[in-house]
């Protein structure tokens, strides 16, 4: 069962100011290391950080808060599977709020997709609720792995 759904359109010219602006303080405010990373390692810098910004606005978005009741940006974080797949992983606040959305008997997958047309960089995350009993390793879905509120989209 889908138990959130959250969007974000997220303008790259205004991260690429703020980043100009504000630098590692923005960028350690709201992007964990390995999101630095990666958004460093990127020939569109300003792209990757606005995905991720819109992944995080999506996310806290689908969990039912927004920016609010205690989580912060860095509870939220994505990385890459090696096929680039994007993968929300939650941690704090943001995964208390998850456990408490998640109904008994269940294990909650976040599906996230990231895409970017400049100047727009945009993020979709879904939160789905699969039944633990009776579970086959993938949960029937290929999502073997993606437990505790992390998954990538399909």
């Amino acid at each position: 069962m889908i138990i959130g759904i959250g969007s974000d359109l997220c303008n790259i010219d205004r991260i690429a100011g703020t980043l100009e602006r504000f630098g590692d303080r923005f960028r350690n405010r709201v992007f964990t290391d390995i999101e630095q990373a990666k958004a460093e390692r990127r020939k569109d810098t300003p792209g990757t950080y606005a995905k991720r910004w819109a992944a995080k606005e999506a996310c806290s978005k689908a969990l039912g808060t927004g920016l609010a009741m205690g989580i912060a940006w860095k509870d939220m974080s994505v990385t890459n599977l090696r096929t680039g797949q994007p993968v929300m992983h939650v941690t704090g606040w943001a995964k208390d709020r998850l456990d408490k959305l998640t109904p008994p008997g269940h294990r909650a997958v976040i599906h996230v997709t990231l895409t970017d047309d400049h100047p727009w960089a945009q993020a979709f995350v879904v939160i789905e609720a699969l039944p633990m009993q009776g579970d086959d390793e993938t949960g029937g879905n290929g999502a073997a792995g993606r437990s505790e509120g992390r998954s990538g989209d399909r």
